[in-house]
């Protein structure tokens, strides 16, 4: 059996969520490990919102340049 297991950090103890170690959920690490995600979640919220354009362009130019090629019956091939 690894080591901490019979402490309860095993694959059904009480893990992440548990009463157990650093990180139980409250108090300076749940608030820190918040905020972290909460920076996560925003930088990529951020991030699609600067990429959409971008995406939005490329697939109409794509679509610009499937429907100019001289291609009869297939659309992007």
């Amino acid at each position: 059996m690894p080591r901490g297991f019979g402490r309860g950090y095993g694959r059904f103890g009480r893990g992440y969520g548990g009463g157990y170690g650093p990180y139980h959920g409250s108090g300076l690490y749940g608030l820190v490990d918040l905020l972290i995600l909460l920076g996560i979640v925003y930088f990529l919220v951020k991030l699609f919102v600067v990429a959409t354009p971008y995406a939005i362009g490329l697939a109409l130019l794509l679509l610009l340049r499937a429907m100019i090629r001289p291609h009869p019956g297939r659309f992007f091939w």
